[in-house]
């Protein structure tokens, strides 16, 4: 079931404009004259790999509940109650208002999480009205301009955190022979645009040697022996808190964009001073969207004792990053041209195991031998018991085990099971995703 939101605020603040452009449609009527909307009206909204209902309300105003307004706000207050979210709006033009007040305390009570945006930001005027939002103490405001689109993206990153409910199954939308999805990510100056430039034989991209001369991210449809690809160059991922030019946020937020629709994610670093604390940051944020690793030593021509190096980066990387242990790590030069055929074998390979699926007859066989080598703990003077599993989604793999007191299970004994997995069935850098369900197991008829 799709998660729903509520767009809710005084009247004529845009929340249908809002409710139009999210649903790709005009469906809600507009007009400068306050109080078009009465009654709720839902959609089904689309933001990028984002999927949710979306209700347009009445504008809020005090009033008597037995009159029109009274029992418009009714309506809106139902819809704040029936909503898994809402984004409460105010009119940066105008500024915060007094009215504005009773109304975000409404939707503070309801105890719903809040995304505030402060809509028609456009001007000199919106922007400097956007601060006074603080007051209304609903967390930091999104300047916003539902007519233009401005605040689209920093919207749908809370609303991918609040929903994560929303986000489209990647399997549900693509099939096998569409274009493998490759975003190379790294920090600033790492060699990105120039690796890409020369794996596909043009200067396409802008290269040279200030930090941050990419900022959107650059998508190019690209053959690799007959193998479709698309590739995606990002601007350089540094540190937040060095993050203080607005068209640089803009920017990384671009570039973490990319690597969420990505299938498989190249982090290049500077193998003259690789894994660095922001390297290992990328890798944990990649980690957790679920995509494939791969990780490029880049300018290894400029490396003096190649093999020596080589062997001591790729036992840091098992010891640093143990979420994803046995990703790829390829040297190569993005300037001189080398490696660039293992650096793709690496790539369309973890492709491959990311895309795995295991039989549920091969899962239990292995299962048995695990549990029978390392039997899960006793919880109060109960065993926990394992009994059967299943694989449930690919892009990662995920899996999920059924059993009594699962709850209870040590995250210690989780981590044996997925370093179990990885190396029983070959899934080196790939993301595991595990799922513990307490019950009977859903998948044994016949047997009580």
């Amino acid at each position: 079931m799709q998660p729903t939101v509520a767009i809710v605020g005084r009247p004529n603040v845009g929340k249908s404009t809002l409710f139009n452009r999210l649903v790709g449609r005009r469906l809600a009527l507009v007009d400068d004259l306050p109080g078009v909307t009465r009654d709720r009206r839902e959609g089904e909204a689309r933001l990028a790999d984002l999927r949710f209902a979306i209700v347009d309300t009445a504008g809020l105003e005090e009033a008597d509940s037995g009159s029109l307004l009274g029992r418009m706000r009714a309506q809106t207050e139902a819809a704040i109650e029936d909503a898994d979210a809402v984004l409460f709006v105010i009119d940066a033009r105008t500024g915060l208002l007094p009215t504005d007040v009773p109304f975000a305390e409404l939707v503070r009570k309801s105890g719903k999480p809040v995304i505030l945006l402060a809509n028609k930001a456009e001007s000199r005027t919106g922007i400097a009205n956007v601060y006074d939002a603080y007051e209304l103490g609903l967390g930091e405001p999104i300047a916003f301009s539902g007519e233009h689109g401005t605040g689209l993206d920093e919207l749908y990153d809370q609303l991918r955190e609040l929903l994560p409910d929303a986000v489209e199954d990647d399997e549900a939308e693509r099939g096998d022979d569409d274009p493998v999805r490759i975003a190379i990510l790294g920090r600033p100056n790492a060699g990105k645009s120039t690796l890409i430039n020369q794996l596909i034989g043009s200067e396409r991209l802008l290269t040279g040697p200030e930090a941050g001369i990419t900022r959107d991210a650059i998508t190019i449809d690209w053959t690799w022996r007959g193998r479709h690809a698309k590739l995606i160059d990002t601007a350089g991922l540094r540190k937040r808190a060095r993050i203080d030019d607005k068209l640089e946020k803009l920017a990384t937020s671009d570039g973490i964009r990319a690597m969420r629709f990505a299938d498989v994610v190249v982090v290049l670093l500077d193998a003259t001073i690789p894994f660095e604390k922001q390297d290992l940051t990328i890798v944990d944020l990649i980690e957790r969207e679920g995509r494939a690793v791969v990780i490029g030593l880049n300018k290894w021509d400029l490396v003096a004792d190649q093999q020596g190096l080589l062997k001591d980066l790729r036992e840091k990387a098992t010891r640093l990053l143990p979420q994803v242990k046995g990703a790829p790590v390829v040297p190569l030069s993005g300037l001189a041209g080398e490696g660039l055929d293992r650096l793709m074998q690496a790539v369309f390979k973890a492709h491959e195991t990311w895309n795995t699926r295991i039989s549920t007859a091969k899962l239990n066989q292995w299962l048995g031998e695990a549990v029978e080598a390392n039997p899960p703990p006793a919880v109060s003077g109960r065993r926990i018991k394992i009994r059967y599993m299943t694989q449930i989604k690919a892009r990662p793999p995920h899996f999920a085990f059924f059993g009594n007191q699962l709850h209870a299970l040590p995250k210690s004994y989780t981590r044996y099971l997925v370093n179990g997995l990885r190396e029983a069935f070959n899934l080196p850098g790939t993301p595991i995703r595990v799922s513990l369900r307490t019950g009977k197991n859903p998948y044994d008829k016949g047997r009580g």
